[in-house]
């Protein structure tokens, strides 16, 4: 078939190509028609509702049989046509379809007047296709020629973007100014019913995609009306604690001062009531020199504070203040800054003030200058006071001492003579008299010795318990001795580490020779004990005055059964026997020489003195029946 060449055409508008179409030939508006509403169609589909798309394809499967039905009316030589004319539709259909997927996507906001246009062409259609029929009734193979031909006028005029038919007629391709692309007319086919379904199955993830972006918003609606909800909640709840916080911190509290009432905020320092009231009048200490001259009338301590009774510096306020009690010392100018209390200054910045607290301000007390000191030592004495055989400490002594001070900012030189006065020792010299009792107390010297297991025998084969006054030499030598001593209930005490003279001793020598007897009876009896029995009873002050600081008793006896020049058994039993009264202390040895007259004298004297009814006590015992 010779296809008729058209003449250039301006490109027309969508709308204008529509209805120019229809005029010309109201059969081939019906195919103009379909290509426009199924191209429009297709746009508008991504915004239509689901009954939108059932209209749309009603519509094209109604033109679908109407292209039909002509195509069986034109009968024989119009099939060539038509397949010729088919090939070309395919082609511009594939292109435009491309063009107008490109152009949906990149301007949506043309959907809405491509729908219009789209609605436009469908009435047109309708009403070209009463008037195609009517032709083709009439002249059935011109119906199907002039179909052809102004398929081919319509392409070149409307639809700018075949290239292919362009160039065929060998017109050059110039761009369309339309803004609208056209659509190509509806295909026909023996099958009406397959296109319908390939939309509608294409249609399907886009009906998907819009439910989840429905889902998608209200999710993200309902997160910000959840997220607004709580940070309501917490502005609320911040404002209140920042309310709660400032009426506990702002709230008016009443304080006294030296008895006058004062309403300050909850959160006042003691600092600041001092700084805001100047100290209430309370001046500085001052500075004085070391003959007592003014130095500097401020430079002093700092004016003083007591809180509830306790001045600022003791343990309790400085606890309750949530401060150490060592904040730095900062200067008297700083009023109300630092003051000093019993043990160190405190900030009173630090200090917060309770409800109802009771405050004094005392001046600063006065200061002295720095100064030198020359001191000079005053050695104690000592007391002995009373007569017996029990010498007690009662008071250490401790030294005094004198002074000259040398101001180092005046330069002054003053004697302060005695700034300490010395401590003597008290000795009290006492004899037990135990009143509700009858009791002596027997006493061993010189041990241990091979004399002591024997003594130890008798004593415990009796039950009489006694004191055994040892030398550290011996102590050393005997140690199995010394501690069945201490196992059988017995008493030891130190009779000096090598038994001297102790009139004869310096002060060194004295110190050092008690010392180590008091640490002989240690190491070997585990017992540590102050109480001494001087050898041969020779200790005086003089010999208190070097060792207060070593022991606390010194005994002495009352009974000596002179022993230590062998009389004899019974001379020895007798002089016990004889002379026991209340309290007495008995005298007798188990070292030091040959002990066997005391060996054979003790049961005598215990069974004569229980006789007469005596108990016997330890030395420790006895004073504790005195009181002393």
């Amino acid at each position: 078939m010779t296809r008729r060449r058209n003449k250039r055409r301006k490109p027309v508008s969508g709308k204008a190509a529509v209805a120019r179409n229809i005029k010309a030939n109201p059969a081939r508006d019906e195919s103009h028609g379909a290509k426009n509403v199924a191209g429009h169609d297709e746009a508008a589909k991504n915004k239509s509702d689901a009954s939108g798309k059932e209209k749309i394809n009603g519509k094209s499967a109604s033109r679908n049989d109407k292209t039909l039905e002509n195509k069986t009316k034109t009968g024989g030589h119009a099939d060539g046509e038509n397949k010729d004319e088919a090939v070309q539709e395919t082609g511009v259909k594939n292109k435009d379809k491309a063009s107008h997927k490109a152009e949906v996507d990149n301007d949506s906001e043309s959907h809405a007047d491509d729908t219009k246009d789209a609605d436009n062409a469908a009435g047109n259609a309708d009403d070209a296709d009463g008037a195609a029929a009517a032709g083709n009734a009439v002249n059935p193979d011109s119906a199907d020629g002039d179909v052809a031909a102004e398929a081919d006028d319509a392409t070149d005029g409307h639809d700018s973007g075949n290239a292919d038919d362009h160039e065929e007629d060998g017109y050059p391709i110039e761009p369309s100014q339309d803004t609208t692309p056209a659509e190509p007319a509806a295909k026909p086919s023996s099958e009406p019913s397959a296109q319908p379904e390939e939309k509608l199955s294409e249609e399907v993830p886009i009906e998907e995609l819009s439910i989840k972006t429905i889902k998608v918003r209200k999710g993200a609606k309902l997160a910000r009306i959840l997220l607004i909800v709580f940070l309501v909640l917490v502005i609320v709840l911040a404002l209140t604690g920042m309310g709660a916080w400032g009426y506990s911190q702002f709230r008016p509290i009443k304080v006294s001062v030296n008895g006058a009432e004062q309403q300050v905020s909850a959160n006042t320092s003691l600092g600041k009531l001092a700084a805001d009231h100047d100290d209430f009048g309370a001046k500085p200490g001052k500075l004085l020199s070391v003959s007592g001259k003014v130095l500097k009338r401020a430079g002093g301590g700092p004016v003083r504070y007591t809180l509830n009774g306790k001045e600022i510096g003791d343990a309790d306020v400085a606890k309750d203040a949530g401060t150490s009690g060592s904040a730095k010392k900062t200067t008297a100018s700083n009023k109300g800054a630092v003051a000093h209390g019993a043990n160190a200054p405190i900030d009173l910045n630090k200090v917060k003030l309770p409800e109802n607290a009771k405050i004094t301000v005392k001046d600063g007390k006065n200061l002295t200058e720095k100064h030198d000191i020359q001191r000079t030592m005053i050695p104690f004495g000592v007391n002995v006071n009373g007569h017996g055989v029990i010498q007690k400490l009662t008071q250490k002594g401790e030294q005094g001492s004198k002074e000259v001070w040398t101001g180092k900012i005046s330069g002054e030189k003053v004697d302060k003579g005695v700034v300490k006065e010395p401590k003597n020792v008290i000795v009290d010299t006492f004899s037990p008299k135990p009143a509700t009792r009858k009791v002596v107390a027997l006493t061993f010297d010189d041990g241990p010795s091979q004399y002591s297991g024997p003594i130890l025998d008798i004593l415990k084969e009796k039950g009489v318990k006694a004191t055994f006054f040892d030398v550290g030499n011996g102590a050393a030598a005997w140690p199995k001795y010394e501690q069945r001593m201490v196992a059988e209930g017995h008493q030891v005490a130190s009779h000096s580490y090598s038994h001297p003279d102790m009139y004869k001793l310096n002060p060194d020598q004295l110190r050092e020779n008690i010392s180590r007897g008091l640490s002989s009876i240690k190491s070997a009896s585990g017992v540590k004990t102050k109480m001494l029995r001087a050898p041969y009873g020779n200790f005086g002050p003089n010999q208190w005055l070097y060792v207060s600081d070593l022991i606390d008793y010194n005994v002495i006896w009352t009974i000596d059964t002179k022993d230590w020049k062998k009389p004899g058994a019974p001379e020895i039993a007798n002089a016990a026997l004889s002379k026991a009264y209340n309290g007495a202390v008995i005298l007798m040895h188990d070292g030091g020489g040959d002990r066997s007259e005391d060996i054979a004298a003790l049961p005598g004297i215990i069974d004569g003195l229980k006789g007469q009814g005596y108990e016997f006590v330890t030395i420790d015992q006895l004073m504790a029946m005195d009181g002393k």
